[in-house]
């Protein structure tokens, strides 16, 4: 089994600040920077350097994650720009080399790919108005940066950003694992992880939701439909959810309670489930 050492630094002593994130006989380095700490982060090492970037926020009205994924030749200089111009983040992650070896063509097809893997996913909504386009690049240039988009994907998750991280599916749950809604005509399965509740591919999903709900929910509601995650009552693909109430919600139409309304196959709740363990 691969193993990868890793080294974080709390710039400012606590896990909130700034953290430094370097990697054994990696070129690269990262930073976790939160909006509120950009002025000091002028003085970090290397962050002129070339690179790529993510900008984190949630969405007001749905509370959901959102991302932007860019690119620059001075990191600091485009986070200082968007700190004007763009509303939404709250954290960005920065990952530049050491040795400033990443050129313009390196870091444009570094963006392509980090751009096309979480589409690909598709956790989290990508607020890049255009899909950045991808340098062509030849031998040992693409070697270098196809490893360092690799570390960029590893690191990503050890700040604890799940944007590249595959959705688990229904066959790679345990029977005993899932949970399902079965009311008003409606099926739908799903299963309980560490991030939240995944709604599964072809559930089936309320195509009218009630007007005494929650603005927010209503809200995700239209977004799940907007952006074709359900369409015409289905589910076109598993869907994850930051509580168990919320996915429940978004298959009956209405407030639920996701503890009660998700049951497992010998008819148990989660929430009776869940008061076992």
């Amino acid at each position: 089994m691969d193993q990868n050492v890793v080294t974080m630094i709390l710039k400012n002593g606590t896990s909130t600040g700034i953290v430094q994130c370097n990697l054994d006989e990696w070129i690269g380095v990262s930073y976790k920077i939160p909006r509120n700490r950009l002025n000091e982060a002028k003085e970090l090492k290397n962050i002129n350097n070339t690179g790529v970037y993510i900008l984190f926020g949630v969405d007001e009205d749905t509370g959901d994650d959102r991302a932007y994924i860019g690119e620059a030749e001075n990191i600091y200089k485009r986070l200082s720009q968007h700190n004007k111009t763009k509303d939404f983040w709250n954290c960005c992650l920065v990952f530049v080399s050491q040795d400033n070896s990443l050129n313009k063509a390196h870091i444009k097809f570094i963006e392509n790919e980090l751009y096309n893997k979480a589409k690909e996913v598709g956790r989290i909504i990508i607020e890049n108005d255009t899909k950045p386009t991808k340098s062509s690049l030849d031998g040992a240039d693409e070697i270098r940066a196809i490893k360092f988009y690799e570390k960029i994907i590893l690191l990503t998750a050890v700040y604890g950003y799940h944007i590249f991280d595959k959705v688990l599916t229904e066959q790679d749950v345990k029977d005993d694992e899932i949970y399902y809604i079965d009311s008003i005509g409606l099926k739908a399965s799903g299963t309980q992880t560490e991030e939240g509740f995944i709604v599964f591919k072809c559930s089936q999903s309320n195509e009218e939701f009630k007007k005494a709900s929650t603005q927010s929910l209503r809200n995700k509601w239209n977004e799940l439909r907007t952006q074709k995650v359900v369409d015409n009552g289905i589910f076109l693909k598993d869907m994850i959810f930051h509580s168990p109430s919320t996915a429940a919600a978004m298959v009956l139409g209405r407030n639920a309670n996701g503890l009660t309304e998700w049951k497992n196959k010998d008819g148990k709740s989660l929430k009776e489930i869940m008061n076992k363990e």
